[in-house]
This record gives C-alpha cells, structure tokens and sequence, in this order.
C-alpha cells in the first residue's frame, strides 16, 4: 500500500481548489472507471519490440553518420580537417550541434524532478541565456574568430605563459573526462529502469556507438549527428507532455495543482543565500554558469571555429539560446504534468523508487508502457542526449592534447597527412578512458549534482583566466608569477 503524502494549503486556495475540482470533474467523468492510480502499475520492466527498435534504429544511424563521414566522404588530410570541420559547415547544423553538446540527460532527468520537488524558479534559468548570448558574441567571441585558434587554451601561451596554458588544458581534460563519464551514466540509469537491462551493459553499447562516430568522423561527424539526435531529443519531449496532458486534462488543471502547492512562483526575489532557488541565484549564477559554457568551454570554441565567419556563429548563438529555451520549457512542464499526476500519491515517499534522477523513467514507465514504442522513443531521446555530449567532449579533447601537449609541450611535429589518424586514435583513447570511470561515478550519487560541480570548479577558474587576459591589459605573466614568488 502506498504511503501517501498530502499538500499544505491555505485558506486563500479554497476558491482555486473549487475551480481545480471542477476540472477534475469533467475528466474524471469522461474516464469513468479508467481512472489510472499508481497502485494499479507494476514496475514491470519490459521493452517490446518495438521499443527495441525505436532505440536500436537511432543508435545505427549514429554510427552510420560516422561511417560515412570516416570512411565514405572525403578523407581528412589533417587535423584541423578532422577537429574542425575544415570550417566548412552551415549555421544551422552547428547551432543546434552547440545547444545539443549543453543538454545532456543531467538536465533531461533533473529538471522535471527539480519542478516537481521545489518548484518552478528554477526555470528562470533561461533567462541567463538571454544575456550570455550578447556578452559572447560582442566581448569573448571577436578575440576567438581572429585568431582562430584549434586549442582556446593557446591564447594563455600567447596572453600569459605556457605554463598557464598547460594548466587550464590539464584541468579541461580532468574535467571532461569525469563529466563524459557522469554524463553516460544518468541514460543507462534511465535504460536499466525502463527495461531492466543491466546498466553497465546499457553503458558499454552508448560508448560503443559514441566512440565510433567521434572517433572516425571527426566535426563533420559529430555536428550532424547532433542535429538528428536533437530531433529524437525534443520530439521524445513532446511526445511525453502531449500524452501526459492528454491523460490528465486541460492545461489550466495542470498550472492550477502546481499553483495551489505553490510550485509556480519564478519571482522569488529573496536575496537569502540560503535559499535553494531565488529569482537572483538563478538568473545571476546561471549567467556566470552559462557563461563559462558558452565563452570558455573548448568544445563550444571549436564549434565556432567549424564555420567561416563571425556572423554565423553570432546567428548560431542565438538559435541555441532559443533551443536551449525550448528544452527546458518542455522539460519543467513536465514536471508540472508530474505534479498533478503524483499530487496525493509521491512514488518517493512510497519508495517506489530510489532516487529522485528515477522520477522521470517511473513516469514514463507507469503511465506510457502501454503505448507501444514511447518508452524507446522516450529512452532514444535521453541517449541522445548524452551521445552528443560525449561525442562533442571526445572530439575537443583530442584537440587539446594535439595542439596544447603532443605539438606544444612536448615539440612532436605530427605530419599532415597523420593529423587526423592521431586526432582519431587519440579520440577514441580518451573515449576508454572515460568509461572505464563511469564505474567510480556510479557511486557518486546523483549525477545533477555531481555534473554541475565538476563543471563549476574548472570553468569558473578558465573563464577567468580569459576574462582576466582580455580586460586586464596590465595583468602579464609576471603578475602571475608573484603567486609562486618565495623569498
């Protein structure tokens, strides 16, 4: 039997809860006896073929835009044609390969839980990249499309010195490696809970593909994928809100039982730090976060350097603020379907299920098994997710040890025609690696937290290393070198 877990309310919801009521009516009465609990599911944990089939049929397509990018288009001669693209490719596709690298299934599983369990302030997040998107491209990103640069952290060998280069591409390598690893993680955990594979199984066949792609097709590879993979993405959205608002009623119902629990304030604007979320944590912090995303990240550099001119990464920065908009609107409403769905019966409190980066796969499992091939498109969806993440990182690590280590620090001379046979073998190794440390970041706990932390710790202190370089013109390597002065 479930425990249950009822809401406070107030005397002023009385009159909302009337309204609510009312709308319940009418669609309880047009379901009659069909009226779904959560009592009445099982977590049967199957797949049918179809599923099997949606999932499978997005993986080989992945793997057949690597094929044909590493074997049957155009041989890549270099490097750079391998990590850039040969600068060669279209606004568009690089727009959405560039929001596609930043929603990973962290976001996908973590905000609909972070709507349903506090609220929907955090959604005020979007904001930020409304600001961001100007900051870069009037400020950071002139400094980038001059000097066109493979590795970004080369500008601290041309700023600083090359011992803050190689610092800042260590710590990017240390960081990517680890959030790849987290990023896998979370849709093997959704995998494993919708279809009871095991989830080291479901993390062996996402590096499987992931590697082979990345690896072979190099930029041209990777942005194309993406761009197909963002359409499985935010079309398995999709799918989840219309069948969830389908299922319980009209929209104002919805926004009604999110109200009436006091989910939908977004203009907190208490400025007590010990807040979880305020308008001014949120849009503030998330603007310093997105920020480090945007103007100091190497995979979102490297994107920009795979097109030809400035204004088409100024365009391709504006569609991927509003894709990135798009994604989190449909994923918090989610969380608000999720809110009137488990308002009297929380799958949490009745552990049902263990954590809360599970809401979400119990949700679709619960309500959607019966329509056949959601729970693979659902399932497709958090896969590609993270398959362009860790296609994106792979391809930027390699990047960085070509040009940073192998042809900076240690003076090798890669030849030409070898460039892109090292970016590839070199892409792939890191691509072992990384799996090899999912096993330690499964006992890390939830992986929301996890990801944002190693994000934090390294982009904060790299953007301002580069914030540092282009405003503070008296800032030279002397002035830094102070920090290692012993008298």
């Amino acid at each position: 039997m479930l425990r249950c877990i009822q809401y406070d309310r107030t005397s002023h919801t009385v009159l909302l809860l009337f309204l609510s009521s009312t709308f319940w009516y009418s669609v309880l009465a047009k379901k009659g006896d069909e009226e779904i609990k959560v009592e009445d599911y099982e977590t049967e944990n199957a797949f049918c073929w179809i599923d099997y089939l949606v999932l499978a049929t997005m993986l080989v397509i992945s793997c057949g835009i690597g094929l044909f990018y590493g074997f049957l288009g155009k041989q890549k001669q270099s490097s750079d044609d391998f990590l850039l693209g040969g600068s060669t490719m279209g606004t568009i596709p690089m727009a959405i390969s560039l929001a596609a690298s930043f929603v990973t299934a962290i976001e996908l599983l973590g905000n609909p839980t972070e709507m349903y369990n506090h609220g929907l302030q955090f959604w005020m997040i979007s904001v930020s990249f409304l600001i961001v998107v100007p900051l870069t491209s009037s400020i950071y990103l002139p400094v980038f499309m001059k000097l066109r640069l493979t590795s970004s952290y080369e500008y601290f060998s041309l700023r600083f010195n090359s011992t803050t280069r190689y610092l800042a591409s260590a710590l990017y390598i240390l960081q990517m490696v680890l959030y790849t690893s987290v990023a896998v993680f979370a849709p093997a955990l959704a995998l494993s809970k919708v279809t009871g594979m095991n989830v080291y199984m479901a993390v062996t066949g996402v590096y499987i593909v992931c590697i082979f792609y990345a690896s072979q097709g190099g930029m041209k590879a990777v942005i194309i994928a993406d761009t197909f993979q963002t359409a499985v993405l935010i079309g398995s959205l999709v799918v989840i809100v219309w069948k969830g608002v389908e299922f319980l009623g009209p929209n104002a119902t919805l926004f009604l039982d999110s109200y009436s629990t006091d989910r939908l304030n977004i203009f907190n604007m208490d400025a007590d730090p010990t807040v979880r979320h305020s308008f001014w944590s949120v849009v503030i912090g998330g603007t310093f976060y997105w920020m480090t995303m945007f103007c100091s990240n190497q995979a979102s550099i490297q994107k920009y350097m795979s097109v030809q001119s400035i204004s088409q990464v100024k365009k391709a920065l504006w569609v991927s603020a509003f894709g990135l908009i798009l994604v989190y609107t449909l994923n918090f409403y989610t969380g608000i379907i999720m809110v009137t769905r488990y308002k009297d019966c929380d799958p949490q409190s009745s552990f049902k299920i263990d954590g809360s980066d599970e809401l979400l796969p119990f949700y679709v499992l619960t309500e959607m098994s019966h329509l056949k091939g959601v729970a693979g498109f659902f399932v497709a969806g958090i896969f590609s997710a993270s398959l362009g993440t860790v296609a994106s990182a792979l391809n930027s690590l390699s990047a960085v040890t070509m040009e940073d280590f192998i042809s900076g620090a240690f003076k090798i001379t890669v030849p030409a025609s070898k460039g892109a046979f090292w970016a590839k073998c070199i892409s792939g190794i890191y691509g072992l690696i990384s799996f090899g440390l999912v096993f330690i970041v499964s006992k890390l706990g939830s992986v929301m937290q996890v990801a944002i932390s190693f994000n934090g710790m390294v982009g904060g202190v790299t953007l301002g290393l580069f914030t540092l370089g282009m405003f503070f013109p008296w800032a030279n390597s002397k002035v830094l070198n102070i920090l290692n002065y012993h008298p």
